[in-house]
C-alpha cells in the first residue's frame, strides 16, 4: 500500500494512527489507486475515528445493546455520513460539542488522539539525554549543569517560608531556577527537566498546540503543560533505554523507579507513552483519583480502556483501597462486563502517596491481563478471568447484579420490589443491561 501511495511505510503507519495528516497528494493517490471516496475522510474526522465512535456508543444509555467494537467499525465503514450525523446529535445532546467542551476534557481528547505518544518530542528528548549523558551519575546534577552552561541559570533551593505554595520559580533578574526545599529528590529533578522543556522545546510544543485548533485558551495552556511534562519524562526516562529496561526487568516497577530516579506517578505516566513505531512497549493506562473517587488524571494511551471514561470509579477496585494502605503497591486482577468495546480483563496496580495527607492521591496503572503473564508484578497473581474481581464503571453505569457495594441503581434499569422478602442487595433490578 505504501508503494502504491508513493510514501514510506513508517509515514503510512503514522497516518493510520492519526499522527500525521492525509495530504492532498496522498488523497489523490488514494482516489487513483483504490477508488477511494474522499468524502469519507471528512465524516471520519467529524466522528473522531473508530475510537471516537466507540466512546460515544459506550454511553450508559446504550449499555443494554451490547454494541461491540466490530459493529461500530462496520457502521463507520458502511455509513460514514450517518455515523457523523449520530456523533453530531450525540455531542449536542450531551453538551459535548468541541466548542462547548470544558478545557480539561478538550485537552485530554487531543492527547488521546495522539495516544499520548508524541514522537518528535521523544526523539528530541532522547538526543538531549545522550548529549548530556544522563545515564551517568545524578540526573539533577546534569540538568543543573545544562541550565548553567546553556542558559546561564543557577539552581537554588529556597526554604518553605520563602516558597510556601510554589514548586518552582524562574527568576530571570537573579538568573535562578528556584526550587522548594520540600520537594523530594525525584521531584526536584523532574522540575529541572520541566524548566528545560519550557526553555528548549517552546517552538515544538507551540506547533503541536497550534495543530489542535482549540477555541479556548485554557485548553491550549493545559495541552502545553502536558507536553512540557511529556518532554521532561522523556528526558529523564529516554525512550530506547527505558524500554530496554522495562523488557529486561519484566516491567519491575520498583526497580525501574530506582534505576531512573522517578516516582511511581512519573513512571506510570511514562508507561502510557511507549508507542514508537517498530519499538512499542505494552499498552498501559494510567488514572489518578482523590479520596472521593474523582478523576484528576486519565491517560488511556493505546490500552483501549474505555471503562475509564466514567466520572466515577468502582469501590471494589484496588484504587479505592489504596488510601487505606498508603505507600504500598496493591495488585489486583479485575474483570468488567464484556461489551466488545475494548479489553475487559485487566491487571491493575494502585499506590497512594504517603506524603502530604492534605493532598493525597492514588495512582492506578493497568494492562490487559492477556499481556501480563510474564510481568514481574503479576508473579503469584491469579490471572484467570474467573479469579478476577468483578468491577464496574461506577454505579450509575454498572449493571452487575447482586453487588452489595452498590450505592445507586444503574441508569435505565427497571427496579424490582418484593413485598414478601427484603433483598440483601440495595436497588435490585431486572436483568443485566
Amino acid at each position: 500500500m505504501a508503494q502504491r501511495l508513493q510514501i514510506s511505510p513508517s509515514y503510512l503507519n503514522l497516518i493510520e494512527r492519526n499522527q500525521r495528516p492525509v495530504t492532498a497528494r496522498v488523497v489523490v493517490q488514494l482516489i487513483s489507486e483504490f477508488a477511494f471516496d474522499p468524502r469519507e475522510l471528512a465524516a471520519d474526522a467529524a466522528v473522531g475515528g473508530l475510537d471516537g465512535l466507540v466512546r460515544r456508543l459506550n454511553d450508559e444509555r446504550f449499555a443494554d445493546l451490547a454494541i461491540d467494537r466490530e459493529e461500530a467499525d462496520e457502521f463507520l465503514s458502511a455509513s460514514p455520513q450517518i455515523a457523523a450525523a449520530f456523533a453530531r446529535l450525540y455531542d449536542t445532546a450531551r453538551g459535548d460539542a468541541r466548542d462547548e467542551e470544558d478545557p480539561l476534557t478538550a485537552a485530554r481528547r487531543e492527547v488521546e488522539r495522539w495516544r499520548n505518544h508524541f514522537a518528535d518530542l521523544d526523539h528530541a528528548a532522547e538526543a538531549l539525554s545522550d548529549e548530556m549523558r544522563l545515564s551517568r551519575g545524578e540526573i539533577a546534577v546534569a540538568l543543573a549543569e545544562r541550565l548553567r552552561d546553556k542558559h546561564q541559570l543557577s539552581v537554588r533551593i529556597l526554604p518553605r517560608e520563602v516558597m510556601p505554595s510554589a514548586r518552582r520559580r524562574l527568576d530571570l533578574h537573579a538568573r535562578q531556577v528556584q526550587l522548594a526545599e520540600m520537594l523530594a529528590p525525584e521531584s526536584r529533578a523532574f522540575e529541572l527537566a520541566l524548566q528545560l522543556a519550557v526553555l528548549e522545546q517552546r517552538e515544538a510544543i507551540a506547533q503541536l498546540v497550534a495543530g489542535a485548533s482549540f477555541a479556548d485558551n485554557s485548553a491550549r495552556e493545559l495541552l502545553a503543560r502536558h507536553l512540557e511534562s511529556y518532554f521532561a519524562a522523556a528526558l529523564t526516562m529516554p525512550y530506547g533505554r527505558f524500554l530496554r529496561a522495562c523488557e529486561a526487568t519484566g516491567y519491575d516497577l520498583p526497580v525501574l523507579q530506582r534505576r531512573f530516579g522517578v516516582s511511581f506517578e512519573q513512571l506510570a505516566h511514562r508507561l502510557t507513552t511507549l508507542q514508537r513505531v517498530g519499538q512499542r512497549g505494552l499498552p498501559f493506562f494510567m488514572l489518578r483519583i482523590d479520596r472521593a473517587g474523582q478523576v484528576s488524571k486519565r491517560f488511556l494511551g493505546a490500552s483501549g480502556a474505555v471503562f475509564l471514561e466514567s466520572d466515577h470509579t468502582c469501590p471494589l477496585w484496588c484504587a479505592s483501597r489504596a488510601f487505606e494502605r498508603a505507600g504500598e503497591m496493591l495488585v489486583q486482577t479485575v474483570a468488567l462486563a464484556e461489551t466488545g468495546a475494548g479489553p475487559s480483563h485487566w491487571v491493575c496496580l494502585a499506590q497512594a502517596g504517603s506524603g502530604d495527607p492534605q493532598a493525597r492521591f492514588a495512582v492506578v496503572l493497568g494492562v490487559d491481563a492477556a499481556l501480563a503473564g510474564d510481568l514481574a508484578f503479576a508473579r503469584g497473581v491469579a490471572l484467570a478471568r474467573h479469579a478476577a474481581v468483578p468491577i464496574g464503571p461506577g454505579c450509575r453505569r454498572c449493571h452487575v447484579i447482586d453487588c452489595p457495594q452498590r450505592s445507586l441503581p444503574p441508569r435505565g434499569a427497571r427496579l424490582t420490589f418484593d413485598r414478601v422478602q427484603r433483598s440483601a442487595v440495595p436497588f435490585p433490578f431486572e436483568g443485566a443491561r
